[in-house]
């Protein structure tokens, strides 16, 4: 089977990290060579990027932040993605660009046309062959986050925005999956995570066993 590539997206407190490791776990077990990634922070490079975007003591400019992600994203793409799929792995990647159409485009309101730019400059292309979005209440995903950080989980920059911002980012990913119905599928994250990875697993074996056939 020619290589898969499968992103995860969803605002923050989702669970979409979580499955996504699930999901490798369960596709490894099966034999398939996985490959599981994120954005920003896939390469060595990235990481370094990662700590500086989201730092939440760091005061970052919504524009420098657009960039730093796209240049996160270009270094991923032709050091890490575009090898692994070409090499026929089945790589899972935890966020991609549809993160940037709804964090930076939706959320902080650049315009379309600059997104799309922006975004075509640093992926050349290389565009999912399937893309999950884990939809989750906006109230429900704070309520989650909080549990995490009482659990000593460090918060990010973009968790600590205020519900407006996220609900934007919400309706964003919601309508990518409307007007792109063939390529995105959306998973309730409402229920367990026993539930969720059900549901998860359905959706991708389905995929799997269509391009196979």
């Amino acid at each position: 089977m020619a290589g898969l590539f499968i992103t995860f997206e969803g605002i923050d407190g989702s669970g979409k990290s979580t499955q996504m490791r699930m999901l490798a776990s369960a596709l490894r077990l099966r034999g398939l060579e996985v490959v599981a990634t994120r954005e920003p922070g896939g390469t060595p490079f990235g990481k370094r990027l990662r700590a500086a975007i989201l730092d939440l003591h760091e005061q970052v400019d919504p524009l420098a932040e657009l960039l730093l992600f796209a240049a996160d994203r270009a270094q991923h793409v032709r050091t890490l993605l575009r090898p692994a799929i070409d090499s026929n792995h089945i790589v899972l990647s935890d966020r991609y660009a549809d993160a940037t159409r709804a964090y930076q485009g939706a959320g902080r309101g650049f315009s379309k046309e600059l997104i799309a730019e922006v975004i075509e400059l640093a992926t050349a292309g290389l565009k999912p062959d399937l893309t999950l979005i884990f939809d989750l209440s906006v109230a429900e995903c704070v309520a989650r986050a909080r549990r995490r950080m009482h659990d000593g989980h460090k918060g990010d920059r973009l968790d600590s925005e205020d519900a407006a911002f996220h609900t934007r980012v919400r309706n964003a990913y919601l309508e990518i999956a409307r007007q792109e119905p063939d390529r995105v599928r959306i998973i309730d994250a409402s229920g367990s995570i026993d539930e969720t990875h059900t549901r998860t697993m359905d959706v991708v074996m389905r995929f799997i066993k269509s391009r196979e056939s």
